[in-house]
């Protein structure tokens, strides 16, 4: 063969190699390779997940159909030397660039939290670690810590009022202290500069508002009625007559299955018995919502100071500016609840 041959045919050989390289590579980096049956589905990376691991949960998982590429570019990428941490959307038909690309810049998808219906810490670390990375274990137990609570100008007591119920965005992995710091700042922007004048024209701080709405929000389901609750209680207040919550005897005893408070009750000594301790407990029953807050700031001017639950069980209450009215309101009530055998 001569040298021209030779020469024609390596070329022909050579050019068929660098076609076949360049489909091979055009196929690794822009052929489809995240084949999700819907039309997206979220990769979670835990913290610390390694790419060797990472590499393990995409294939397991069902989300490459040919990993052997996806780590061969990621390599070439560099995002082998750095996993971040996060949830993912992956999009239908995603090809292993775009995903190298969203994964390697840390662009996670927000997690919508949100707690409400809440009297304690348990149940607010329980509600907003649902659908985080963190451990609601260990979120409680940061929150249980009495430094924690003054790291942000509260108390144990008064801690719960740090925490406004609504939906907020935070990424997956958000660490417990972040998530407290986030909460703070939705607490500052909540109570900004007119519903702090609104506070001081009751004479209240913000704690003392959210307290007295947590009362208001165990007394009353109906957020209609909320506004006439709350200037029942601030009419006591004022004259320093105990508020005698049942709520707060049901938060003191520990025990929420209580249907009916009994004169036993209003022994317990805690100062979160209102019938025995006149003005606010130390802290609130429970995280209000803004709802009820509002009710309070914007509560109803009138001249009841005695309420009772209607007897037909409506939910909602008569209220009263005497004593004489109250008992008959009350003789009813409790009429109601022999008939329907509520003994506790």
């Amino acid at each position: 063969m001569d040298k021209r041959k030779i020469l024609i045919l390596s070329v022909v050989v050579v050019t068929v190699m660098l076609s076949s390289f360049t489909f091979y590579f055009y196929q690794v980096i822009y052929a489809p390779n995240f084949l999700v049956e819907k039309e997206s589905r979220y990769l979670f990376i835990p913290t610390g997940t390694s790419f060797e691991e990472l590499q393990k949960i995409v294939y397991d998982d069902g989300f490459v159909n040919e990993p052997i590429s996806f780590g061969m570019l990621s390599k070439f990428m560099d995002y082998d030397k750095l996993v971040k941490p996060g949830k993912y959307i992956i999009n239908q038909n995603s090809n292993n660039l775009e995903v190298i690309r969203k994964l390697r810049s840390g662009n996670q998808e927000p997690v919508r939290i949100t707690f409400n219906n809440a009297r304690l810490l348990e149940d607010v670390a329980d509600k907003l670690t649902v659908n985080l990375e963190l451990d609601k274990v260990d979120f409680l137990e940061l929150l249980n810590q009495e430094s924690t609570a003054k790291n942000y100008g509260f108390n144990s007591e008064t801690f719960r009022s740090m925490f406004i119920p609504d939906t907020y965005e935070v990424y997956w992995t958000i660490s417990g202290e972040k998530l407290l710091d986030r909460l703070y700042k939705e607490y500052q922007r909540f109570w900004d500069n007119e519903r702090i004048e609104k506070a001081k024209k009751l004479e209240l701080d913000p704690i003392q508002v959210t307290i007295l709405a947590s009362i208001v929000q165990a007394e009353t389901a109906k957020s209609d009625e909320s506004p006439i609750v709350a200037g029942l209680y601030l009419n006591r207040l004022k004259r320093n007559m105990p508020l005698q919550a049942d709520p707060t005897l049901i938060y003191a005893a520990g025990d929420f299955t209580i249907k009916r408070v009994l004169n036993i009750h209003k022994n317990i000594d805690s100062p979160y018995n209102t019938y025995k301790y006149a003005g606010l407990p130390p802290g609130p029953i429970n995280f209000p919502s803004i709802t009820y807050i509002d009710a309070v700031l914007n509560h109803t001017e009138h001249n009841y100071i005695y309420m009772c639950a209607r007897e037909d069980f409506s939910g909602y209450h008569n209220f009263s500016s005497t004593l004489s009215a109250h008992t008959i309101n009350a003789n009813r009530y409790q009429q109601a609840l022999n008939k329907a055998k509520l003994y506790r």
